[in-house]
């Protein structure tokens, strides 16, 4: 049975309580959405007085007969109580057909707190507005961040812990086998489910190998820099047929439903976004080592990933920046704060450190320049610059 921890989302949803906004919860599948919107009908039932809660799980047959939304409509109003703090819970709403009806008509009525889960494909940021009238309030999820992880297993050693981190990434479904093996298994499966039952459904994709080669390319580059004319060049080889306009909707397809993240190229001298070339990060690289297997691993691209990811996952807009064509690896952005962040496996060489510090000394403003590397160290400085080993990273606050 899956170990429980407490996450940081419950905590978010707490907030929200009693706004009038309608709740969305996304994520990539096996992110723990579900679990989440369970979590949350425990704390209302312990610390909610004069509630109800109406909850739906539209993977249970037990509410099979509510996939139209009239019938999902009537049953909630049915289970209205007058004078009640009354909370609408959804899981996988988008398998009741017509749900945003529902949704929007209940919404109207002011007399309920909505809070519903989707599959991503069906629940993009960029539909909310179009599928909801009411104001919408999303929460994205993501899989196991490294402190959950050691939270998860209760690791005393930090080295060891990052190390399985590293391999067996965040997916905590995955952490009920005991072998390699059969996690790689899970994950796989994991993809394909993403793959056919929401991406393909969703878009009534008819060529899932173009798909498939085009998601096994962009694991294999994570971390680099590339764009959609090179991508369809380096596919189209054995055929004709591939354009930059399919493999551009493909791509977006799996950034919709949360596979990989694009991140766009910043002008750090000219404060301006730079088109045509990105990066795409996948949302645990061990989708591809799932998928591609650990042969010839770089670490390096690996950690940045996980390091874009850990970002995100607080709440940072990350781009790539660009100064007298040298490279760093994030400008991170939220609210008033920026760090210039370049990430490494290891810097105990001089020349890896001085080509990693390069580029942030070209940056003559005041904010915050970090090197994340695996140092194995405590905390230093080098010419201003912020060293910290990447574990230690992970787990500190900011």
């Amino acid at each position: 049975m899956m170990k429980l921890i407490k996450r940081e989302y419950l905590e978010n949803l707490i907030n929200i309580i009693g706004t009038p906004d309608i709740k969305i919860i996304t994520g990539v599948r096996r992110s723990g959405k579900s679990k989440l919107l369970e979590e949350f009908q425990k704390y209302i039932k312990m610390n909610v007085e004069d509630y109800n809660i109406i909850f739906i799980n539209f993977n249970s047959l037990e509410y099979e007969n509510l996939k139209e939304y009239h019938q999902l409509n009537n049953y909630v109003e049915s289970k209205y109580i007058e004078g009640k703090k009354n909370f609408v819970l959804i899981d996988e709403v988008q398998m009741c057909e017509g749900f945003e009806k529902t949704i929007n008509s209940l919404h109207a009525s002011e007399k309920y707190d909505i809070y519903v889960t989707g599959s991503n494909a069906f629940l993009l940021s960029s539909d909310l507005a179009t599928l909801f009238t009411g104001r919408t309030f999303e929460i994205e999820l993501f899989p196991f961040s490294f402190k959950e992880f050691l939270e998860y297993y209760k690791f005393k050693d930090l080295d060891e812990a990052f190390k399985k981190y590293t391999t067996e990434g965040c997916i905590s479904g995955s952490y009920l086998y005991d072998n390699e093996k059969d996690k790689y298994k899970y994950i796989l499966d994991v993809y394909k489910t993403l793959i056919v039952r929401d991406i393909s459904e969703k878009y009534k994709i008819r060529n899932e190998n173009l798909l498939d080669s085009l998601t096994n390319f962009m694991m294999d580059n994570i971390s680099n820099i590339t764009s959609i004319r090179n991508i369809t060049n380096s596919l189209k080889r054995n055929d004709d047929t591939i354009n930059h306009k399919t493999i551009g909707a493909y791509i977006q397809y799996l950034c919709n439903a949360f596979l990989f993240y694009k991140v766009r190229r910043y002008d750090i001298q000219g404060k301006r976004y730079l088109e045509s070339q990105d990066k795409y990060y996948l949302v645990d690289p061990t989708f591809k080592y799932a998928k591609l297997g650990r042969k010839n691993m770089n670490y390096g691209r690996s950690y940045e990933n996980i390091v874009a990811i850990e970002l995100l996952r607080r709440g940072y807009e990350i781009y790539v920046g660009e100064l007298y064509n040298c490279e760093v690896d994030f400008v991170a952005m939220k609210r008033d704060k920026k760090i210039y962040i370049q990430v490494s496996d290891n810097i105990d060489d001089d020349k890896t450190l001085e080509r990693e510090v390069r580029p942030l000394l070209k940056i003559k403003d005041a904010y915050p320049k970090v090197i994340v590397a695996r140092t194995r160290h405590d905390d230093y400085t080098y010419e201003g610059i912020e060293i910290k080993d990447i574990a230690n990273w992970l787990v500190s606050e900011e």
